[in-house]
């Protein structure tokens, strides 16, 4: 005679699933700078979106026509007592972009503003100078 045991699918469904954390999807992969550039008449604008970064941390660096972005998000490093991580979903550490324009940026004309986690960039384009005839003395 076969023994018939009774068994509850409720029981098996919801057996460790408060006592083990439930996965939704991939750790976070590292952001990128999403940026827009547009060049109006004489100058070259980008706004670049680096939300939650402070601007002490975001650097920009202009060499010729090649403009670069880097930035650094902190993490917070405060823990409550009895508080228990169970998951991080944000990113800390760097990134960085750079780009390179048409044309030659005027650093000293140069300007920055950083304002609801995005940055503008408004750099004019530097004159272009004309080949110049030596004369041979």
């Amino acid at each position: 005679m076969a023994n018939i045991t009774r068994t509850d699918p409720f029981e098996d469904f919801f057996r460790g699933f408060f006592v083990r954390p439930v996965e939704f999807g991939a750790p976070p992969e590292a952001p990128t700078i999403k940026m827009d550039v547009k060049e109006e008449g004489e100058s070259y604008v980008v706004h670049a979106e680096l939300p939650g970064i402070r601007k002490e941390d975001i650097h920009v660096t202009i060499d010729g026509p090649v403009v670069s972005i880097s930035a650094e998000r902190k993490q917070e490093k405060e823990v409550k007592n009895g508080e228990r991580v169970l998951r991080t979903e944000r990113y800390f550490g760097k990134v960085s972009r750079s780009f390179q324009l048409g044309q030659d940026v005027d650093e000293s004309g140069a300007q920055a503003r950083f304002v609801d986690g995005v940055l503008e960039l408004t750099l004019p384009k530097k004159a272009a100078t004309s080949a110049r005839r030596l004369t041979i003395a």
